[in-house]
């Protein structure tokens, strides 16, 4: 269990950070950039939260706490040392990947197919889920760049992949069933 009772440490004052095994790196590193990456998406997920309701309110929540599990193993280097570790390495799972793949699939089944690109607008829940895709697209572009070097879940890179299609279709849901996207008309403003 977690207890913070002093939120400042000074630790970090002079640009390092530590990981989620202890080691002390850059703040500026690819793999805290990240996790740092998939922490604002929650945090873009917390905005969208304020908008949502009934179902698609309890499928963010657990989305929220996935990102928290997805920092966690994303903030713990040396996948191949995890045995060593003395406790259970929370590690994101292939379950995790397949719960957002069945989602995606019923909330897809409700929607007419796309002939055409859509604008990240439409009802202020809509906006924020294109938000929330956006910046969990920018997630696992860092993860797939930290994975070039270091190693990195797989299961995590699959999870931001996904997750991203989530939003997109979760979108189109709170834009009345996608009744109310609103789409791109190429060229629209040349004249």
């Amino acid at each position: 269990m977690v207890v913070l009772s002093k939120i400042y440490t000074r630790t970090g004052d002079k640009g390092d950070t530590a990981l989620v095994d202890g080691t002390r790196v850059a703040k500026s590193s690819a793999r805290v950039d990240a996790y740092g990456t998939v922490d604002e998406t929650n945090a873009t997920v917390g905005l969208a939260r304020l908008h949502a309701e009934g179902d698609l309110d309890a499928a963010l929540a657990r989305i929220s706490n996935d990102l928290f599990d997805l920092g966690a193993d994303l903030g713990r280097p040396a996948m191949e040392k995890d045995a060593e570790a003395g406790y259970p390495v929370l590690r994101m799972i292939d379950a995790q990947v397949d719960r957002l793949e069945r989602e995606i699939d019923a909330m897809n089944a409700d929607l007419s197919p796309l002939r055409s690109f859509i604008l990240p607008s439409g009802s202020a829940l809509a906006a924020h889920l294109h938000l929330c895709r956006t910046v969990c697209r920018r997630a696992e572009r860092l993860a797939v760049a930290l994975s070039q070097d270091e190693s990195v879940n797989p299961a995590a890179i699959r999870y931001l992949n996904r997750l991203s299609d989530w939003f997109f279709v979760a979108g189109r849901i709170a834009n009345d069933s996608g009744n109310k996207d609103v789409l791109w008309v190429p060229g629209l403003t040349r004249g």
